[in-house]
């Protein structure tokens, strides 16, 4: 039996992976374009970086507010193929595509409207508020395209096509990395084959940065329409936009928790953020670099993320828990494998790593250093993630909203406001709270997923 076990496991193996290594290739190319865009806005100076990632934790609360959205229909869909319901899942495709016309619209008027705001209330030093403010009105100024690519990317993914938005994702990237390169720096000589060359170059600093990333994402979200469009399963063509409840109603039950949960948590980065802003440009720079070089490293996690909640949204839909608990426990191997690695060079290059975005010493040395804290701790996080992918595939969003409320702002923000505010300690000690509130999730996550009563009720139900 234990051997029949084994073996069922090591079948998972390329089917897991299969859906999960587009997406990994996908947040590669993300986070190595956030790298180069963090260096060529970092040759700059410290100003220009302080102005692009003083509101970085803003972009996460509106994107990850949207993408949670999307979160109900993964789970209506994923379900829906599990029971070999195509047509559910069509119609289901149908219904996103007004809510992103809706939830895009909405979040134009608003990002436009708050960006005078949005530096002040994150306590930007002053010299530094007039960047930040054109780069972020620049930034979601297609808000509405932005939604319909993250929107229309999660749909294709819970069909089991990640290949898609892996292509038009690195598209964008490339798009985004030659308009940087044309729109930063102004126009100079550059030496090829011992021949000097005049290259174009706009002079817009960081507002050139805005345009390129905004000017790509326009283009990934047409992109990712049309591919939504023209699926032989999801294609909305034809279908009523009209609201149906039957849909909608699963789908925001799903959705609605997942979206106050990055909400929230979103906001508790917004606080976290701020904090760290009030402690002065060398932890602002140092902060928003250790945040670009972590993002690398959690890669394998956010890949398997996704592999997890469409595999567990099938075998919910087939009413399959020993199919569910086979993957689980691949994923879990495959994914602390993963994550070993990845933490263990984080922890040895730290220190590099942090160089390739700043000249400036003090920068380089306390971002090290609070890069080889969470290099640690990524395993153990890892877990988290695929943790949390699997209960969304199954749609259970509320006990993870309440655990992330609880440990965001009753450990972090509760525990950095008291080391910074009141004990006078620097972003060490508030990347410490950090770790502590990733930690406490796992626990969380894992007692829920493995004695949590949700399992029942839904195989016994259907639900």
């Amino acid at each position: 039996m234990k051997q029949e076990k084994a073996l069922l496991n090591k079948k998972l193996i390329p089917v897991v992976f299969a859906l999960a290594w587009p997406t990994m290739l996908q947040e590669l190319m993300d986070t190595a374009v956030q790298y180069i865009d963090t260096a060529m806005v970092g040759a700059i100076g410290t100003q220009a970086t302080a102005a692009v990632g003083s509101t970085t934790t803003v972009n996460w609360l509106i994107g990850s507010s949207v993408s949670a959205l999307g979160i109900g229909f993964l789970s209506y869909i994923a379900k829906a193929y599990g029971a070999k319901e195509k047509e559910r899942a069509a119609k289901a495709a149908a219904q996103a595509v007004l809510v992103a016309l809706l939830v895009g619209s909405f979040l134009t008027v608003l990002t436009l409207t708050l960006s005078s705001r949005v530096p002040v209330w994150m306590k930007v030093s002053e010299d530094v508020r007039e960047l930040a403010e054109a780069y972020f009105f620049i930034l979601y100024l297609p808000m509405l395209p932005r939604t319909a690519g993250i929107i229309f990317g999660i749909l294709l993914r819970a069909s089991g096509d990640t290949k898609t938005p892996m292509r038009i994702g690195i598209a964008v990237n490339i798009i985004n990395i030659v308009l940087n390169f044309l729109l930063i720096y102004p126009a100079r000589a550059v030496i090829l084959a011992g021949n000097s060359v005049r290259i174009y170059g706009a002079g817009l600093g960081v507002r050139g940065a805005a345009i390129a990333s905004a000017i790509s994402v326009a283009g990934g979200g047409i992109a990712m329409t049309a591919a939504l469009w023209r699926h032989p399963d999801l294609s909305p063509r034809g279908r009523s936009l009209l609201p149906d409840k039957e849909i909608l109603l699963p789908c925001l039950k799903v959705a609605v928790p997942n979206m106050l949960q990055r909400f929230c948590t979103s906001l508790g980065y917004v606080v976290f953020a701020s904090m760290i802003n009030s402690l002065g440009q060398l932890s602002t720079a140092a902060h928003t670099i250790a945040n670009t070089v972590e993002s690398a490293f959690y890669i394998p996690g956010y890949g398997m993320m996704t592999a997890a909640a469409t595999l567990t949204g099938n075998a919910v839909g087939a009413k399959d828990r020993e199919r569910m608990n086979d993957m689980a426990a691949v994923i879990i191997v495959m994914e602390v494998s993963m994550m070993i690695i990845s933490g263990t060079l984080l922890f040895l290059f730290a220190p590099a790593m942090a160089g390739l975005f700043s000249t400036d010493g003090e920068v380089i040395r306390l971002a090290g250093t609070v890069l080889r804290m969470v290099a640690l701790s990524e395993p153990f996080y890892g877990i988290s993630i695929v943790t949390e992918g699997m209960l969304q595939g199954a749609g259970q969003t509320r006990m993870p909203f309440v655990f992330n409320v609880l440990c965001m702002w009753g450990i972090r923000i509760a525990g950095t406001f008291i080391c910074v505010r009141l004990l006078g300690y620097g972003l060490i000690s508030a990347w410490g709270c950090m770790i502590a509130n990733n930690m406490a999730l796992l626990v969380l996550f894992r007692l829920y997923f493995r004695f949590g009563k949700w399992k029942k009720e839904l195989f016994t139900t259907g639900s």
